[in-house]
């Protein structure tokens, strides 16, 4: 398993475009990717999933993965935080 704190910096927060960006991301590896904000924890491949956080600006998200190729796909998810999900 493999584990990365993220912040979300971008000022809209996740919406749809982020999200689906995420989840393409996401796809592009085997193992299992889990988003996980407080409480809550949701399949990092689900674009539903992903917006139902509710992760506005300054919200700190764990990602969580387990799999073969966990850390490059835990490494390629936070790259896509720290850019701001290249909307800025």
């Amino acid at each position: 398993m493999y584990t990365k704190t993220v912040k979300v910096i971008n000022r809209a927060g996740i919406h749809a475009r982020p999200a689906a960006l995420l989840v393409q991301t996401a796809k592009d590896f085997d193992c299992e990717i889990i988003f996980e904000r407080e409480d809550d924890r949701i399949n990092g491949k689900s674009i539903m999933g992903i917006i139902t956080l509710g992760a506005a600006f300054g919200a700190e998200i764990n990602l969580i993965a387990e799999g073969k190729d966990e850390k490059e796909a835990v490494e390629a998810l936070a790259k896509l935080f720290e850019n701001k999900f290249e909307e800025e």
